[in-house]
């Protein structure tokens, strides 16, 4: 009896064996390829992506050794790049672009300004410097004599550091407001005052605030008519300074704050400078602002009675939360919160007795979020 593997195999013929097909068909291919490529495309090599980028000079975005002279680097030319300062000396440095990191290296008697930074802003071994910046993260190094117009969304640190003083950030120029949104960063989320001395020294303070009348253009002139920067409209007015403008760490007169929270999402920051507008008007004294994002269980853990009706509004956008300060802010804060904003939702402490605990529920739980 026969077997079934003793049968001959009928060989299929080339056209109908798909082996050979596909043999058949990439010749074929290639064959074509070959054609067009003796047809004039042989000297296109093919690109990849990183062949067309736009070649980067290391030097454009270093200033190195530079004495006496005014330099920098005007908007649009950094956008969000690191950026390096070294060995300069009595040089008046305006960055005014956002960038990834700054790291300052031995420089001496300099004015430097800042535009807003994602990163870390790194001053090591440097002596005689005023400067106004804003950042994520604020760290000095063997430092001495540094007078700091600061915004920094972290706590500051300063090690083996001496003779710093610090102060609110006060500045403006038409690209400010762009250049903190490439960087990320919330003009309400400033910890200027918070510092943490990572080498402190018994019976001695390596750092201090600056008076509160200080003004930026005391301290970093504006550039010369001779610059390349002249043509740009800088200003160090306070009431013009893209970030609110607030006590932080000094101590207030009065005993009396108030917490108003604003949960309007794409007006939030609208509606917040003009309460800061409507109460220093009205004498009273900004102290600390928060922008944070909140879910629905950290609305009930903050507001606890008023979370409620608060909770649908998360949704919407991070909150705008103001401490402010003054004999009778909170009956003020009230009045304001009906007549300039009605309609939009807020949340405003109710008594003189429950704001304190209002604040420290909510600023409280801010610090937090922003140190995760």
């Amino acid at each position: 009896m026969g077997c079934f593997f003793s049968k001959k195999s009928r060989r299929k013929s080339p056209d109908k064996d798909p082996a050979v097909r596909t043999e058949k068909e990439v010749s074929n291919r290639n064959s074509a390829a070959e054609t067009n490529n003796t047809s004039g495309n042989q000297d296109q090599p093919k690109q990849y992506s990183w062949d067309t980028r736009e070649k980067v000079d290391p030097k454009d975005f270093m200033l190195t050794g530079v004495k006496d002279a005014t330099v920098g680097r005007l908007p649009g030319t950094l956008n969000g790049q690191q950026f390096v300062i070294q060995e300069c000396e009595n040089c008046d440095i305006y960055v005014l672009d956002h960038s990834a990191t700054v790291t300052v290296d031995d420089c001496v008697n300099c004015r430097i300004v800042l535009g807003p930074v994602k990163g870390s802003v790194f001053f090591r071994d440097c002596k005689d410097i005023k400067c106004v910046l804003a950042c994520q993260q604020f760290r000095t190094r063997d430092c001495k004599k540094m007078d700091v117009f600061l915004c920094c969304a972290t706590q500051p640190i300063i090690e083996s550091s001496t003779g710093m003083k610090f102060s609110c950030f006060q500045y403006y120029y038409p690209d400010l407001a762009f250049h903190f949104k490439d960087a990320g960063l919330s003009i309400f989320n400033n910890n200027w005052s918070n510092i943490h001395d990572f080498t402190p020294v018994s019976g001695e303070t390596n750092w201090s605030l600056l008076p509160e009348d200080a003004v930026v253009s005391d301290y970093v002139s504006f550039p010369d008519s001779e610059s390349e920067f002249k043509s740009i409209r800088i200003s160090a007015d306070r009431s013009r300074s893209i970030v609110p403008l607030t006590k932080g760490g000094r101590r207030t007169e009065s005993e009396e704050s108030c917490l108003f929270v604003f949960f309007a999402g794409d007006y939030a920051t609208a509606n917040a400078r003009k309460l800061i507008d409507e109460t220093t008007t009205k004498g009273f004294v900004l102290i600390q602002t928060k922008e944070v994002s909140m879910r629905p269980e950290d609305v009930t853990r903050v507001f606890k009675n008023n979370a409620e009706e608060l909770v649908e509004w998360t949704s919407k956008g991070p909150v705008v939360a103001l401490e402010l300060n003054g004999d009778g802010v909170v009956e003020a804060c009230r009045g304001i919160a009906s007549e300039v904003f009605d309609g939009t939702k807020v949340f405003v402490s109710e008594n003189k007795s429950s704001a304190s605990q209002d604040i420290d529920n909510f600023f409280n739980f801010a610090d937090m979020q922003m140190g995760m």
